[in-house]
């Protein structure tokens, strides 16, 4: 359980600023953000999800089913991300230049609906990884309650089952280019194949995972606890055909596990 002063900080915060668009994804971060936004704004909030060639269809529509439920306006703001030269290159500050390009078109749709103020899911636990977007969100001024309220992951979880919120439990899952290694170029059969390849482990029923692509091998990445999930039955050898069938020449499994943001080691 969250400690009721931290709840009623997070309220406290919302009612100050007034009036919010959420940046929402639909994952657990943003999701709790929302109902806790509309629950004390009410229709001084709008959500903004951006649906982008890096972004998963499952992940849109889910948001989409999120935002009905809650009786929220909501805005899907459909962009070619790719056609930002400095994401396609894939550098160190990839994530950077897209937060920038992305959080510009959503203040504006702010400004459209006279909000003044647009909030996202970034919380303490966030801090600690090597996020680069976090520069490009202070530069627009983007406003993190959760953070601001000092909100660690596994509180956010924890709240979530409080509020019986569906996402208390899911998996992150950040968005696909993340699993492209930095300076290999994007493109979008990568991401589709990236998607296709990870919507085929949710079938099989895997939870907290990646598919990293090295070119022409997946170099799959799932939670040490569900790693024996492989060597039940054929699993192994339907992963192995299925994603050769998708594009990819070999398949592997990591052994260390899933790890988050384990591209960027040795990135500064």
């Amino acid at each position: 359980m969250i400690e009721k002063s931290k709840i009623d900080s997070l309220k406290d915060y919302l009612k100050n600023l007034g009036n919010v668009a959420v940046a929402y994804s639909g994952g657990v971060d943003s999701n709790l953000l929302l109902k806790v936004a509309k629950d004390t704004l009410g229709d001084n909030v709008i959500a903004v999800t951006v649906h982008a060639p890096v972004h998963s269809d499952r992940e849109i529509k889910e948001a989409i089913e999120y935002t009905k439920k809650y009786g929220v306006k909501h805005i899907v703001l459909k962009i070619d991300d790719l056609e930002l030269e400095e994401l396609v290159e894939n550098g160190p500050h990839r994530c950077y230049y897209c937060k920038k390009y992305i959080f510009t078109q959503i203040k504006q749709i702010a400004s459209e609906n006279n909000i003044k103020n647009v909030v996202d899911g970034t919380n303490l636990d966030d801090l600690g990884d090597y996020r680069p977007g976090l520069k490009a969100l202070d530069e627009l001024s983007i406003i993190s309650p959760l953070k601001e309220c000092g909100f660690t992951k596994s509180e956010i979880r924890d709240f979530s089952y409080d509020l019986k919120l569906e996402t208390y439990n899911k998996p992150a899952f950040a968005c696909l280019a993340s699993r492209v290694p930095y300076g290999t170029k994007i493109t979008v059969e990568q991401l589709r194949t990236i998607e296709e390849s990870e919507n085929y482990l949710i079938e099989l029923g895997f939870k907290q995972f990646r598919v990293r692509m090295h070119d022409e091998i997946a170099r799959v990445e799932v939670d040490k606890k569900e790693i024996e999930k492989f060597f039940i039955g054929n699993t192994m050898e339907k992963v192995d055909n299925k994603l050769k069938e998708l594009g990819f020449n070999y398949v592997t499994l990591d052994m260390s596990g899933y790890k988050m943001g384990s591209m960027n080691v040795n990135v500064e």
